[in-house]
């Protein structure tokens, strides 16, 4: 009896707890893309952007071909790390500004938090955007061990300059400090030689938690919206349009970074133990919303819509530990599932979660293939936008739209769709490609046709649409027969629109109120030396505003 108590005080709480869980605790490496669009990698059909590192991982894992998240930045990662719905933390309506005084509740624990318990060593490059008010809010005071990376929405990715809300200033963050000596790096570079140095550097007796948060491929500032290395941008010659061209270009250097990472972990031997997930943040930004040139093609909507192109992300999970690979699930997934679902993958008492998580578990249905028990997804409710959309099993309703429902239509670039284009040559030679052969872990190529086949969605472009307007009366769909959005069956099936709405008055009957406040001037980077800064350490006298204004 003292030997066992001795041995329990001499090992690490942590780490005892993920032994008694069972065999080492996985290492976690989730990847997330900033505005990445459906149809803008490889595994989805288009062959106009090679993303080869992604379609390797994908084919070779399991691609999930209904993954929501929600229609835009702040929202999905705050769901990503609380495992709730946003409307349960006030975090649904719009992003979140850099002056303003708030950020994700600071009463919410989240993921890394968890993680720490059982030992975990905790990482994020990258963005983070989930407050910065005071250092309260930031990364290394919410469970994660270091940062290198920024604290807003976006930056210009080679000077690190934010420009929001009429002001501007530096956001590049090492920790605490201001990366002075990381300008004119090219943000994706930096965010792939972090990771490439974190995984490096990992004493491998613990088990690593990285978070590899992309700035691209979300736009920039108002003098070069889409900026990529200029050799980057000239091997893309093949897409006319420049401004898709300059996309893929960052699109590109984003997958080169996950080759880098993937050959990272097996040069470490880390990489049989490891989870890779790879999710987009939201539906992509097409033919000049934000500036920007994704394509969500064939699905409706854009970022920031509750269409299927806002909401129904690009993603997939990757592990040799998993059983049921190489397949496109169509299991509904949504992610706030992602916390419970690493938890549980990590060895924790699942018992001792929150009671109020609106994420659940499929570690054990992405094992197994089985239909997961999520059986609705909400896509979320914004009482001041005056819209919402929720799916239950195959039947979706939206109800109002967001910017008057401009962005209510379909838009491509459709790509190039011909299979025959499709580089699958580059998917064998690329970094993960290569390392994925030797493990015998990547299939053959009749299989990846075949699974580039399933994951494609493809909708009759002759179908006769019918009208749906979410600003006169809420619609209805069969997001299973019609991903596309095409046929509105509200009057087909009143009943069922009318569960549905009801369904969706019984969500927003236990909405927080959203936590977006006004902007607070005092947050103004020209005061803090031209950095987006923790102002509320620093709070300065209001009179201090008026003699600057």
């Amino acid at each position: 009896m003292i030997l066992v108590a001795i041995s329990v005080i001499l090992f690490p709480i942590g780490k005892l707890l993920a032994t008694v869980a069972g065999a080492t605790a996985p290492n976690i490496v989730f990847i997330l893309a900033d505005d990445l669009g459906w149809n803008d990698v490889g595994f989805h059909g288009s062959a106009q952007i090679p993303t080869p590192n992604l379609d390797a991982l994908a084919y070779s894992g399991i691609i999930l071909n209904r993954y929501y998240v929600t229609p835009i930045c702040t929202p999905s990662r705050s769901a990503l790390m609380t495992g709730k719905y946003p409307i349960h933390t006030g975090m649904q309506h719009a992003v979140l500004y850099g002056m303003e005084p708030r950020g994700l509740p600071l009463t919410e624990k989240i993921l890394p938090e968890y993680l720490r318990e059982l030992g975990y060593k905790n990482h994020i490059v990258g963005k983070w955007h989930l407050g910065h008010y005071t250092r309260r809010y930031t990364p290394l005071q919410r469970g994660f061990d270091s940062h290198v990376g920024f604290w807003t929405g976006h930056h210009h990715m080679f000077d690190h300059s934010a420009v929001e809300t009429e002001t501007w200033g530096l956001d590049m963050r090492r920790g605490y400090d201001v990366a002075y000596d990381l300008h004119g790096q090219y943000t994706t570079h930096v965010v792939r030689d972090e990771a490439v140095a974190r995984i490096q550097a990992h004493n491998t007796s613990d088990p690593l938690f990285l978070y590899v948060a992309h700035a691209a491929v979300h736009s920039a500032n108002p003098y070069d919206f889409l900026p990529a290395p200029d050799s980057t941008v000239d091997r893309m010659k093949h897409i006319d349009n420049y401004q898709r061209r300059k996309f893929a270009a960052m699109l590109t250097e984003l997958d080169d970074s996950v080759g880098a990472v993937v050959q990272a972990l097996n040069n470490r031997g880390m990489l049989d133990n490891t989870i890779v997930i790879f999710s987009s943040d939201n539906g992509g930004p097409a033919e000049g919303f934000n500036s920007n040139a994704a394509s969500n093609w064939p699905l409706r909507g854009v970022k920031n819509t509750l269409w299927e192109g806002g909401v129904r992300a690009a993603g997939f999970i990757w592990s040799s530990a998993l059983e049921s690979t190489r397949r496109v699930s169509k299991q509904v997934i949504h992610i706030s599932d992602w916390l419970p679902t690493l938890l549980e993958a990590a060895g924790y008492d699942m018992e001792n979660l929150p009671s109020d998580l609106d994420g659940l578990s499929v570690w054990e249905q992405l094992h197994n293939g089985n239909d997961t028990d999520r059986r609705e997804v909400l896509h979320n409710i914004d009482d001041i936008w005056g819209s919402a959309a929720l799916s239950v099993e195959k039947w979706k309703v939206l109800k109002g739209t967001n910017y008057n429902g401009q962005w209510d239509s379909w838009y491509g670039p459709a790509g190039d769709r011909d299979p025959n284009s499709y580089n699958l040559t580059a998917v064998f030679c690329c970094p993960t490609g290569k390392i994925l052969q030797k493990l015998k872990l990547l299939p053959p190529v009749d299989e990846i046709f075949q699974l580039r086949k399933e994951a494609t969605i493809e909708c009759e472009e002759s179908a006769t649409i019918s009208h749906c307007n979410p600003l006169e009366k809420p619609c209805l769909f069969d997001v299973v027969q019609d991903p596309c959005e095409f046929q509105n069956l509200a009057d087909k099936y009143p009943t069922i629109l009318e569960t549905m709405l009801k369904k969706l008055d019984e969500y927003n009957a236990t909405v927080v109120l959203p936590g977006n406040t006004p902007l607070d001037r005092r947050g103004d980077p020209k005061f803090w030396g031209y950095t987006w800064h923790n102002f509320g350490d620093d709070l300065l006298p209001i009179q201090v505003l008026v003699n600057n204004e």
